[in-house]
């Protein structure tokens, strides 16, 4: 068996990083081993080097290796470029074609980005997987095929499998054995020497002496955050070899060609956009705000009309709840205080005119109920123009975003004639 050390300088991995070794050493354990493998890690960190690890320790070393980037090809064609296809299986297919699982017969296949695998596609890598069966698009043959399947991927898995974007079976199958790369800025001490590297191999290929980092630069390196993890530094470091004459690179120099959104390991306190939920948020807000405000109008409406039929004077003894609830529990206001405030609020200038129980008082308040149902009316009419107009006359997404159903809209638009 191979030592870590070996494997590193044949397929030029550069670090020492504890997890980096590790995940080395358990694809030089499973090699040997016909069981399938999941790599998982971010976006650059290197996946790609582990199945071809896999692959040449392996019997099947003298078979065919197939790289196959998953979320590269289109939903509609990927089962032809797996499985292959028969003459005339759908438009365009002019000829019969071996799919990769085919070509790869008795070597290795690696699925990279295999999280982006259509479900009709993973029900049919599932068979493969378990008894090495396949079909052809357009072809009711079975056939058979022994490949190994190394497979990649750089989204939590777990979650698609909540979301129903990913089967569950289907993951375990391929995670027998799980190979985790940890991301760069994990590997403090690599950073370095992953730059050097990538700068030694710029200044040969472009005949240009070679970079040289003040300490304030590696600092810097080891500081930054890399998103794009390796891709990212490889790229940094081919920029500056390219673009800087003056070879002593210095921190504000490097700092130059570093993102600065990405620079800083800050949380986030201030949203940029709006999202549409804040907007959702914002709109229940609205309508509760209304809503309270009805209410409040209702309960000033009861209590007018009975200080009219009553008096101000006997209004506090007929519902002390309502008064309570209107003008708030405050012991210190007198019964003067509230029924000044109560006549100044209901009654006309004219104090000699009699209106217990009078007609007029009737109409006064069905008056005030008029006005205020016309003024909410009016709201509700201008709201819905308004998402209407916004939504450029879509009903079902101004329904959803006023909040209400579309056919509950419908009957409004019919309603108010809009």
């Amino acid at each position: 068996m191979e030592s870590v050390q070996n494997i590193k300088q044949r397929f030029e991995i550069i670090g020492n990083d504890p997890k980096l070794n590790r995940a080395i050493e358990k694809a030089i354990q499973v090699a040997p081993t016909d069981i399938s493998v999941l790599v998982t890690g971010e976006s650059g960190v290197g996946k790609e080097n582990i199945p071809r690890i896999i692959h040449s320790l392996s019997h099947r070393k003298h078979g065919k290796y197939i790289a196959v980037n998953c979320g590269a090809i289109p939903e509609g064609t990927i089962d032809s470029e797996l499985f292959g296809h028969e003459k005339g299986a759908f438009t365009g297919a002019t000829s019969t074609r071996e799919g990769y699982f085919e070509v790869a017969n008795g070597g290795t296949i690696f699925l990279d980005e295999v999280g982006e695998l259509p479900l009709t596609t993973q029900v049919r890598l599932l068979r493969i997987l378990e008894n090495g069966e396949f079909l052809k698009v357009g072809s009711s043959q079975v056939q058979k095929t022994d490949v190994r399947i190394v497979a990649a991927t750089n989204v939590n898995l777990f979650n698609a499998i909540e979301k129903g974007k990913f089967r569950e079976d289907l993951y375990y199958r391929l995670s027998t054995v799980d190979i985790a790369l940890p991301p760069l800025r994990d590997r403090k001490d690599d950073i370095h020497l992953l730059f050097r590297k990538f700068a030694a191999d710029f200044a040969h290929k472009y005949k240009m002496p070679p970079l040289k980092l003040d300490d304030n630069a590696v600092q810097l390196l080891q500081k930054y955050r890399w998103s794009g993890n390796i891709r990212q530094l490889r790229n940094v470091a081919e920029q500056i070899s390219v673009l800087e004459t003056n070879r002593d690179i210095s921190g504000a120099t490097l700092q130059a060609y570093l993102p600065p959104t990405e620079g800083s390991n800050l949380p986030s306190v201030i949203k940029s956009n709006k999202s549409e939920s804040d907007f959702s948020t914002e709109r229940d807000i609205l309508y509760k705000v209304l809503f309270d405000m009805k209410s409040d109008l209702n309960d000033l409406k009861k209590l007018t009309l009975e200080l009219m039929k009553s008096g101000a004077a006997k209004a506090q003894d007929i519902n002390p709840n309502l008064i309570q609830k209107i003008y708030g529990s405050k012991e210190e206001d007198s019964e003067i205080e509230f029924e000044e405030q109560a006549v100044t609020a209901v009654m006309p200038t004219n104090h000699n005119e009699n209106y217990n129980n009078s007609e007029d008082n009737y109409l006064f308040a069905e008056t005030i109920e008029e006005e205020e149902v016309l003024r909410l009316e009016q709201k509700e009419i201008e709201m819905i123009k308004k998402s209407l107009e916004k939504n450029k006359g879509k009903r079902k997404a101004a329904a959803d975003e006023l909040g209400i159903s579309e056919r509950t809209l419908y009957r409004k638009i019919k309603q108010f004639d809009l």
